[in-house]
């Protein structure tokens, strides 16, 4: 006789992916600054690393007034890949047990999908880059979304590949605040890692109900994620004046060794 499956579980996981599973913030960020340097905007890394989490469509408007959008955005957010491709993409590296956590969740029964804003060519070479191209079920990039989180349409786009499961059944995990505002947009429940570079507090403020070291800490949790009640509640609250969107950074600087600014915060 097999084991009923529990129904309360859950079943299917949808990961972010620069932050998140691989150490690739800084490097994105730093390709920003330069392509906007390369245009004379002298953007300061720290605030273009703020937004780290949103697409070209939500970061370029942080910088640039709309005349500046319609002369040099595209071509400056073109810029910023090509910079990021051909310096930084061969130094990114998974955080440690990436592959192992993507395992154990798979053992379980459940289903993995990954939603990123980067593009379908990009997002198979991180796969690669994780080893994990065997291990996630199905991918959605920034080709999928008509807009980069924190609109929820790249998580949509998750849960049609996945056949449309109970809400539920859905955990999104995700390092950025934009992760977690795209999946209560989405009416999904998610969870945080501080790998990506953001604190605790603005991870919970702005929707996660719980929040992780790594995906080593969440390996080492997995049981807990797997059980869909212990979502239902919110773990951590924002305090009644915080903005809804707020970003606060735990790291350095740009000079930083990749991962070396990884430190557990209150």
């Amino acid at each position: 006789m097999t084991r009923k499956e529990n129904p309360r579980m859950i079943k299917n996981f949808i990961f972010d992916v620069d932050g998140t599973l691989l150490d690739s913030n800084d490097y994105h960020a730093q390709a920003w600054v330069e392509a906007f340097a390369a245009y004379g905007k002298r953007i300061p890394f720290k605030k273009v690393r703020r937004c780290m989490g949103k697409g070209a469509d939500q970061l370029l408007p942080e910088f640039l007034n709309k005349k500046e959008m319609k002369e040099m955005g595209k071509d400056l957010g073109q810029l910023s890949g090509e910079i990021f491709k051909r310096k930084y993409l061969a130094k990114v590296r998974p955080f440690p047990k990436v592959r192992a956590l993507f395992k154990k969740i798979r053992q379980s029964g459940a289903r993995i999908a990954l939603a990123s804003s980067a593009d379908a060519e990009e997002l198979k070479k991180y796969e690669k880059i994780a080893r994990i191209q065997d291990l996630v079920e199905k991918s959605t990039s920034a080709d999928d979304a008509n807009k980069s989180k924190p609109s929820p349409d790249i998580f949509h786009a998750a849960l049609k590949l996945l056949r449309n499961p109970k809400h539920d059944a859905v955990l999104v995990v995700g390092d950025s605040p934009v992760d977690a505002l795209a999946a209560k947009r989405a009416k999904i429940a998610s969870v945080g890692v501080l790998c990506g570079g953001f604190s605790k507090k603005i991870l919970a403020g702005n929707g996660c109900r719980a929040v992780y070291k790594d995906p080593a800490d969440l390996l080492k949790n997995v049981g807990t994620l797997l059980k869909q009640p212990q979502f239902r509640q919110t773990y951590f609250r924002a305090a009644p004046n915080q903005p809804r969107l707020e970003f606060s950074l735990i790291l350095p600087g740009p000079d930083r060794k990749p991962g070396s600014w990884l430190q557990e915060t209150n």
